[in-house]
């Protein structure tokens, strides 16, 4: 029962990843992963009327939760996904991690202004990964490793 990784997207564009362990699969890479969650966003949402919740494969979950947001260019009118999403073991439970995305997505927008989600680069916001860890608390860590923790072994 872990988070694996955890990330944000604005659009299609990765702002911040955090994998906690890594994957032989090298499940996807960040760009492709945002590309992904938005268009399957934008057609659940267009042909169903929906939100993009859970995705579900063998071995692992995407838990996701996004929230509509406005850039601040003039240009740019139409509001866009700013999407958390984990990826979690299959025995984890989606609703509780749900909860988390929805904090990291609320912490992130009270730190950083709308102009600079729009605009900076990934490096930008490394800086919020103390702050995420301490949001998902022992969800980042498997079974074994919490144990680990505990008897220091």
């Amino acid at each position: 029962m872990a988070v694996l990784e955890v990330g944000i997207n604005i659009g299609m564009k990765n702002l911040l990843e955090i994998r906690y362990y890594t994957s032989q699969d090298n499940i996807l890479d960040p760009n492709i992963r945002a590309k992904f969650l938005t268009g399957l966003k934008s057609y659940i949402t267009e042909v169903y009327g929906d939100k993009i919740n859970i995705i579900a494969f063998s071995g692992f979950e995407i838990v996701c939760y996004f929230k509509m947001v406005q850039s601040p260019d003039e240009l740019n009118k139409k509001p866009e996904p700013l999407l958390s999403y984990a990826i979690i073991e299959k025995d984890t439970d989606p609703d509780f991690v749900k909860q988390h995305l929805k904090e990291i997505i609320s912490y992130f927008l009270e730190r950083y202004p709308l102009n600079d989600i729009f605009s900076k680069n990934t490096k930008y916001f490394k800086k919020s990964e103390a702050r995420i860890d301490e949001i998902l608390g022992d969800l980042r860590f498997k079974v074994g490793d919490r144990i680990k923790s505990v008897f220091g072994i």
